[in-house]
Formats: structure tokens, sequence, C-alpha cells
């Protein structure tokens, strides 16, 4: 299903289940809650001192769990702020008022994202399905014509969903590359963000996703249902839900305690069912998640690229790390307390959105080597989109690795992230019509060795390469395979504040084989030059060090 198919589907949903559920919701919504309860940590990047200090303080919901009470500091010039911290007149005021306990007001509950007092395991359990069913009319209205195997697809009856729960027919679809590859992770996405935005945690949020996909594959179609759908609805859905989830609590924080409507609406268009709730519900969902203050870093470039065959395109891309590591005092005890989030898109109509990037932290611990090293490692979660001109691959995985930082120099830091893994995957060359499916499923090994070297607050050299060998085992086709690398090299320097200009090289190799086919080899690069927009001035280092080892 088309990517704006379920954009749209999306914004129904919210629009009239909004208006059955809120009017009662709102009701038994607590009364109100004091702009303190709802205040969350400033995003300030390492190494800012900021105007309100965090004090750790014992939960009595978990012993032995911080919680954060602000004490005034004389201000001083944020030296790796990702944002300005709030005006000092909201700070002052945040200090003379003692919050509540986050959990009460009013004498009634609502969020809590510590304890989990105020989550909703009813109100996702209502939202999900009314949000497949107007799916599914929606693409009945408008899909119709769309056939597969001799029938509408999308009339499903209690007939075909019976019959679909009884003779589990499973199948892999033919449906066009980006579709399955991106349409229907960004639907597990919304089905992941229903229940994570009711403060469900990232593992409650995946079994929601998860049972939302395989009830799409049992009544949402006519269709034989799909194993890649499966797979990639509801894991791959999940991973990229849990990405845009606390990058919209970020947008939420800039503005903590009462975010304004535009912060309110950044954050809904990274997140649409957490705006909805947010909305829906009043104050009981109103509490922005704790995002313990990670160490960020943030950039958006604009530019053109040319092709080796002469083919030019503008270029638009977005990359954010959260909670690199070597931050004082940040932990690593929930799933994506560590992400890694890309994504490009080209002037192309055929090719609109180029890539698509995710790693994920989701069970794992810090470590440090010496005085100079810090990271990270453990189980990482991975969702991959990535389409040059000629060839697709897209891969679901778990991998095990490291990330980390080496302070090589005073001025000069090394970071870096090593990850080998298994997954699912796809691969192959995707025709535009319908049923002309030319790519492969299969199980996935994968590599990935991402290095950035950072010259003070001035330049950043990049140098990342990921391999990936699409099998024939688990696949429609046992006797192909598929192998494709990338490597991407990258000049970044900053030339004014947090203004820079920045080149890169991508080249992408394919290499296949299906059968007594002709074996395929193909090769795609392209340079770019862009401008690029930072989020702070020290171009993601991390600082950790007593100033006399600088």
């Amino acid at each position: 299903m088309p990517p704006m198919t379920r954009l749209v589907s999306a914004l129904l949903f919210l629009l009239v289940t909004g208006l059955l559920v809120a009017p009662a919701s709102q009701a038994g919504a607590p009364p109100g809650l004091d702009a303190e309860a709802a205040r969350g940590a400033s995003p300030v990047h390492r190494g800012a001192e900021p105007a309100v200090s965090p004090r750790k303080t014992e939960s009595a919901d978990q012993p032995g769990r911080a919680s954060l009470q602000s004490t005034p500091l004389p201000p001083s010039p944020p030296a790796f702020s990702w944002r300005r911290i709030a005006a000092e007149q909201d700070t002052a005021v945040g200090a003379a008022s003692p919050a509540p306990a986050q959990g009460t007001t009013g004498g009634s509950t609502v969020l809590d994202w510590d304890s989990g007092a105020g989550r909703s395991y009813l109100i996702p359990g209502i939202e999900l399905p009314s949000f497949l069913v107007l799916l599914n009319l929606y693409d009945r209205s408008f899909l119709h014509t769309k056939t597969q195997e001799g029938s509408s697809t999308y009339d499903s009856n209690p007939s075909t969903i019976w019959q679909h729960l009884r003779k589990q027919n499973w199948t892999f679809d033919r449906d066009p590359f980006n579709v399955n590859q991106i349409g229907h992770p960004y639907q597990g996405a919304t089905m992941y963000g229903i229940a994570r935005s009711a403060g469900l945690n990232f593992w409650e949020s995946l079994i929601y996703s998860n049972l939302g996909s395989f009830t799409w594959e049992m009544a949402g179609e006519t269709s034989r249902p799909s194993i890649n759908d499966l797979i990639t609805t509801g894991n791959s859905g999940s991973l990229l839900g849990e990405a845009l989830f606390r990058m919209s609590q970020l947008v939420l924080q800039e503005d903590a305690p009462r975010p304004d409507a535009w912060h309110e609406a950044g954050a809904a268009l990274l997140s649409p069912p957490t705006g909805f709730n947010r909305w829906a519900f009043g104050e009981w969902f109103k509490p922005i998640f704790p995002s313990h203050d990670p160490a960020l870093f943030w950039r958006t470039r604009l530019g053109a690229s040319v092709s080796g065959n002469g083919r030019q395109a503008a270029v638009l891309d977005f990359q954010m790390s959260y909670g690199l590591p070597g931050k004082p005092g940040y932990t690593y005890r929930r799933p994506f307390d560590y992400f890694d989030f890309q994504i490009g898109g080209l002037s192309e109509a055929q090719n609109p959105i180029s890539y698509v990037l995710l790693r994920g932290l989701l069970v794992g611990r810090d470590y440090h080597v010496g005085e100079n090293y810090r990271g990270i490692w453990g189980i990482y979660g991975g969702y991959d989109y990535l389409s040059p001109t000629n060839f697709r691959v897209s891969t679901t995985a778990l991998s095990l690795g490291t990330t980390g930082q080496y302070w090589m120099a005073p001025a000069i830091a090394l970071q870096g992230t090593v990850l080998g893994g298994f997954g699912f995957g796809a691969a192959g060359k995707t025709p535009v019509d319908l049923g002309m499916r030319d790519y492969h499923y299969g199980a996935t090994p994968q590599v990935l060795l991402a290095l950035r070297m950072l010259f003070a607050n001035r330049a950043a050299l990049e140098l990342i390469g990921r391999g990936y060998y699409v099998s024939g085992t688990g696949s429609d086709d046992a006797e192909g395979y598929e192998q494709i690398a990338r490597i991407n090299t990258g000049f970044t320097v900053r030339v004014f504040r947090r203004h820079g200009i920045g080149l890169q090289f991508v080249e992408s190799l394919r290499y296949a084989h299906y059968g007594s086919l002709p074996r395929s080899k193909q090769a795609d690069g392209t340079i770019s030059l862009v401008y690029t927009f930072l989020g702070d001035s020290h171009l993601g280092a991390v600082e950790w060090r007593d100033l006399g080892s600088r």
C-alpha cells in the first residue's frame, strides 16, 4: 500500500477515533496537572552546565531509581548545547515552586513514565482495531481497483477472515518494494505509537504492533497472508516507532513544561499517535517521557548530487544520534536509550526516499577503557532501507556489537560502531507495475563499520561500510542470493556557528545470482555537495575528561 495511503488513513483514524472516545475520556480525566509535574529534562548537550542542575533523590515508586529535582545554579555558557535552555525567568519560576509527584494531580492519577502508574492497556486496545477498520474502509473506497488472485484485495468479510484463520496459508506477496519495505514499517510504527503513547513500555508496545500486523493479515485483505509483511510491519515498525516517539518527546521537552502549539504540532508530525493521545485525553497523557538528558548529535543537509552516469538530483537528509556514550551519569537501562537514525531523499518521482537507516541498543550496558575511551555494547535492533537508482535492499535484524568514542588527542575524537548480525531481508530490482516483483527475500547476515573522526569543533571525517548477504534460506527462491555492499565517505567543515558545508561520496555494489539466470553485477556511485545545519557547534563530541587532562 502506498505510503501516502497510510498517512491519509492515519489522519482519518485520528479524526474519527477522537470523536468517538475523546469526550468520554476527557470527562473522567484529571482536572489539571501542575505545570511542574510535566516538566521534562531540557535536552542540554554534553559538557554544558544548565541553569537548573538535576539533583538525584530516590523515587518512592521504585527504590533505588533516581528522580530529578531542580536546584538553581549560576548560569554558564553552554559549550555543547543542542538547543538553548529556556529563558531564565521560566527557570526562576520553576525553581520557586516545588513540583508535585508525577502521577498525581488533584487526587487523580495521570501517567507516570517511571512507575507505570496511569498507563492504559485498554486505550490502545480500542484505538488499534479502530485504526485498522478505518484503514480498510479507506482502501476499499480509494484502492478498490487493485486486485490479486481474482478478488478485490480489501473487500474482506467474515468468510475471508475465517478462511485465513483456518487455513493459515502464508506466502510471500508481490507488492512493490517500497510498499513492503517502507509502507508496512510505517504502518507498524503507527500501531506501535498507539500503545507507546498510552504509557506502555517498548516490549509491550512491540506486542501490540505485532498483534495489529497479524490482525491485518487475517482481516484487512482478501489475499493470502504475507510472511514478509508480518515481519516488517510489526518488528521494523516497532523499531521505527520507538525512534520517532523518542524524537517527538525531545521536541516537547524544548518547550516544557507546557509546550506551545508549534511544539505540539512538531511532535505530532514525528509521531501522530502521540499527538493524538495528548490531544484526545487531556492531562492523562500530557507528562513528557523522561529522556534523562542524553548526549545528542543531529544535523540536516541540503544540496545536490550527480551520479556516475550524469544523473543529477537535489538531496535532503537528516540524522540524529541519541544517547552517545560518555555522558556522565547517563545509563542504558531501557531499549533505545542509544539509537542512530538517518533518512535521506532525492528529487526523483520514482525514488523519493533513498535511504532509512536505524539501529538502536535493545539490551546492553556501558563500559570504559582507561581515561580516554567510553563505550556501550550489547544487542542492537536494526532496520535498513537502501534504494540506489539501480537496485534496493532492506533488512530487519538483530546484531551484536559496540559503539564508543576515543579521545585520540586533546581536541581529536574518534567515534565508531561495529555490528555483526542476522535478520530477514529483501534485495533486487523493483519494477513499478504491481505483480511484477523482481526482488528476493531471505535470511540475511549483515555487518556494519561506522567511523567518524572529529577535529575539535571545526571538521568531521566519516567512513561507513555496510554489507548484506540475502540468502535463499527462508525465502520463495531458494536458488537465489544477493551480495550488496555500500561505502559512504564524507567530510564536513563547520564554517560559522552551526552552519557548514560538506562533500560526500557513496558507492553501492550488487552481485546477484538466481538459478539458471545470468549473474548480475551493478554499481551506483554518487557525489554530493551539501549545506549542513548542525545541532551544535562541536559536531557531536562527548566530553567527560577533567579540564587538566584535555
